[in-house]
């Protein structure tokens, strides 16, 4: 077993590694003089069960091409299996056609991954639980849940209710209000522009509680400002954050400070930007991927990795 690393999010991948007790595999990333990327793996992998560590995040153009390429490269070198680790998969919004003459990009990236020559995917916290069903090969489907769940139970709020930030999330919140023992509630929104929503009411009953809006994406916090601020006016003691992917823009920033959200509890899925400014806490996910990593390689069960004490 080898696990090498994008570039898109080293660090993570070095957690993952030294997890695991191995050093990760060597690899040449380079550019050519017109920006086109050059990869060649160092390492004899002739045989071997290749991981490659490589979020779909920002710029997902770019770590996409690359991801790709590594792909190929490790095909062609004679790997045995070849699983693409994508702590966060990219272009995972447009998994569906909604409106006239638009793409299903989770789709598309589905069948370039496959085409590439990658035997396995493993993830975590999908934008859409469908796209699983997008991949003719097997995929392991991670929940960032147990990191966020057991952050939570050892914090001294009580009171506490989980609030969903849009009816979508719905089930999400559930279970984390399930596995916490708190309330439940939701805010009903209607989106303006991929930027902008409008909250429009809260469903539940937030007076007097702690409340935490889970969710597993967000870039512009347009959503989480505008749901923390009615749940607020509505009565709340607190309210909190927990995002699984947290690619906040600098107009997201600017948001999540003018905001009344007290914390946002997110994991490392993706390299850690500039948060000045804001009371950020990141959970890391390394052990929960690499505990993943070796029982994939081992053919064990990975269920009970979803199991929380």
């Amino acid at each position: 077993m080898i696990i090498f690393s994008g570039t898109a999010h080293p660090d993570l991948s070095q957690r993952i590694a030294r997890y695991m007790g191995v050093s990760l595999g060597a690899v040449d990333i380079s550019r050519f003089p017109d920006g086109e990327i050059m990869v060649k793996i160092i390492d004899n992998i002739r045989g071997q069960d290749i991981y490659i560590v490589q979020p779909i995040c920002s710029p997902p153009n770019e770590n996409l091409m690359e991801l790709l390429i590594m792909i190929d490269a490790a095909r062609r070198a004679s790997a045995a299996r070849i699983t693409a680790v994508l702590p966060f998969y990219g272009y995972a919004r447009q998994d569906r056609k909604d409106q006239p003459r638009v793409p299903i990009t989770a789709k598309l990236v589905a069948n370039l991954l496959v085409a590439a020559g990658t035997n396995r995917i493993l993830t975590m916290d999908l934008h859409a639980q469908q796209i699983q069903g997008f991949f003719d090969i097997p995929v392991d489907h991670l929940y960032a849940a147990p990191v966020i769940v057991k952050y939570l139970s050892s914090s001294p709020l009580d009171r506490l209710t989980i609030v969903s930030p849009d009816a979508g999330g719905l089930k999400m919140a559930y279970a984390y209000s399930t596995l916490l023992n708190s309330g439940l509630a939701f805010v009903a929104k209607q989106r303006r522009s991929p930027t902008e929503v409008s909250a429009m009411d809260v469903v539940g009953d937030v007076a007097g509680r702690n409340c935490v809006l889970v969710d597993d994406l967000s870039t512009t916090a347009g959503t989480l400002a505008e749901a923390s601020r009615i749940l607020m006016e509505r009565g709340a003691s607190s309210v909190r954050a927990a995002v699984t992917h947290t690619l906040i823009t600098e107009t997201g920033m600017e948001r999540l400070r003018q905001s009344p959200l007290s914390e946002l509890i997110t994991t490392d899925s993706v390299p850690k930007a500039n948060w000045r400014g804001c009371e950020m806490k990141v959970l890391s996910v390394a052990e929960l991927l690499g505990e993943a990593i070796q029982r994939i390689h081992g053919n064990q069960s990975v269920t009970s990795l979803f199991k929380i004490s």
